[in-house]
């Protein structure tokens, strides 16, 4: 462990009898549960947040930093405001390459102008239905959360799945949808771009394959139960005053990286292309080429998993990705001119400073998907199916990190990267964050919503997330007032409301997906 606090599960050991009484309860501080809050109480409901961890803003505010848009004429409302927020912290009308520190300021700022109430460390440990609507949760100390209507806006789905509503996880077949980009799928990118020898000993099939390599070949198209690669969006500085060199983890062991010494040997230097400029002399590092800080295959039993085993996961993260890092910038197998280029990097020293510069939040870029009466489906993101009940738009590529790597011909592939662009911003149906009907009656889910992996991989950015949260905000004070399921709200009423309050619904030109500034 890098830092003691640097956790995702530790639990109370204090125990607790409270019953907390809200309108609308939002389980997960993510970027979209603070939006959802905030809107909630502008709605006239008053509104708590049970936040796992210990900090609000989810991957906005946990290294994600260069923000993923898609297309900025497809993100209004609230989720734009936020962007025009952290905009002035700067001097600038808004701002999408930020420091971390600024965008969990904004959403502290946030949850505190609209007096939402935020219960920090608690992770939810069952929930009680009545006539098919939740009544209350449990959380793990005990205490007791009863609200009117509930959002679930974690990475993870535990509250939907606690309710007994539908999901999934995994890649569905591409037969399932009639899909093309789902299941397994080989491509040229993040890809070896150089022959390695996926072998303990290079070129000796005999001695067994390199940890986190598997001997089974995919077949194209074929779903099953992998999920993209989760990391850490790392800031980063070469600014001496406020650098901190890559610390050594305390069980490191350079053999862990048997596969990029090989790279490296081999040719590799495509390097920083992925050391991404941000506000503060800083960069957002993110993951880039066939290896590099995607913990490939390590994150399959994360989705379900109880709290404590998805720590021992979490951690294996921490010590995996530093260790790879320190490898980086000390290892005398890396060549010399790349060694020294990358020691001259390191974690801010103004950032993260609870846990020595190290982002508290791990990049959960896919685990639990709903499965509602309406699912996002690649159809949809090419503009073949149309949702005509449209909370918001998205416009990203559909986007797939490697979800395994597998050994072919001698040599090592990944498998799972997808990247396909080239259509214009598309509608998210209201059916796809609300369950089916006659599942929980008064949840709505914005981030773990209805779709398939690969259309998932494209909705699932920031921005789309915040303008989800905040239309299921609405819709919970639409359900609250009316008295009726989230099924069925009126439409019609909706939009108009969805409209009358800057979501962008349609009508945005076509235009590649991009990151922030392109």
């Amino acid at each position: 462990m890098l830092h003691p606090r640097l956790r995702y599960h530790q639990p109370s050991r204090e125990t607790s009898s409270a019953v907390h009484e809200t309108g609308l309860c939002v389980y997960g501080g993510t970027s979209a549960g603070v939006i959802a809050a905030c809107q909630a109480v502008r709605s006239g409901l008053k509104a708590l947040i049970v936040e796992p961890g210990h900090h609000l803003g989810g991957m906005t505010a946990g290294g994600l930093s260069l923000t993923d848009i898609g297309n900025k004429h497809a993100i209004g409302g609230f989720s734009r405001e936020f962007y025009r927020r952290v905009g002035r912290r700067y001097g600038v009308e808004e701002e999408w390459r930020f420091e971390p520190s600024a965008a969990e300021a904004v959403f502290q700022e946030l949850a505190a102008e609209h007096g939402v109430s935020v219960l920090f460390g608690h992770f939810i440990a069952g929930a009680e239905m009545e006539a098919g609507r939740i009544r209350s949760i449990t959380l793990e100390n005990g205490a007791r959360i009863r609200a009117r209507a509930w959002i679930d806006a974690g990475y993870e789905g535990d509250l939907l799945a606690a309710a007994g509503v539908s999901f999934t996880v995994g890649r569905e077949d591409n037969s399932v949808y009639q899909e093309t980009l789902n299941g397994s799928q080989v491509r040229p990118t993040h890809q070896f771009d150089f022959p390695v020898s996926p072998y303990r000993r290079e070129g000796a099939p005999a001695s067994g394959l390199l940890p986190g390599i598997e001997a089974d070949e995919p077949v194209e198209g074929r779903g099953d139960h992998r999920i993209q690669a989760y990391n850490f969006r790392l800031c980063l500085t070469n600014r001496p005053d406020n650098r901190r060199p890559f610390p050594k983890p305390v069980d490191y062991d350079p053999a862990c990286y048997e596969l990029l010494a090989r790279y490296l040997r081999a040719g590799w230097r495509d390097i920083w292309t992925k050391f991404d400029p941000i506000r503060g002399d800083k960069v957002d590092l993110n993951n880039h080429g066939a290896v590099s800080t995607d913990f490939i295959g390590a994150n399959h039993a994360f989705p379900i998993a109880a709290p404590a085993e998805r720590e021992v996961i979490f951690q294996e993260h921490v010590s995996w990705q530093s260790g790879l890092h320190y490898f980086m910038a000390n290892d005398p197998s890396v060549p010399e001119e790349v060694r020294s280029r990358y020691a001259a990097w390191g974690l801010c020293a103004d950032e993260f400073t609870a846990t020595g510069g190290w982002p508290h939040q791990l990049y959960i870029r896919e685990a639990r998907r709903m499965i509602g009466d309406a699912v996002m489906t690649e159809h949809h993101c090419r503009g073949h199916q149309v949702a005509d009940d449209p909370v918001g738009l998205a416009a990203y590529t559909m986007d797939s990190h490697n979800c395994r790597r597998f050994a072919r011909d001698g040599r090592v592939w990944n498998e799972g990267d997808v990247q396909v662009h080239d259509f214009p911003p598309y509608p998210i149906s209201y059916r796809a964050i609300i369950p089916r009907r006659g599942e929980a009656e008064n949840l709505l889910v914005p981030c773990c919503l209805s779709a398939t992996h690969i259309a998932f991989g494209s909705i699932r950015m920031e921005p789309v997330f915040m303008v989800l949260g905040q239309s299921a905000a609405f819709a919970a004070a639409l359900a609250v007032d009316r008295g009726c399921p989230v099924q069925e709200v009126n439409y019609a009423e909706l939009r108009k409301v969805l409209l009358d309050h800057g979501q962008i619904l349609g009508g945005v030109a076509k235009a590649r997906s991009a990151q922030a500034g392109e």
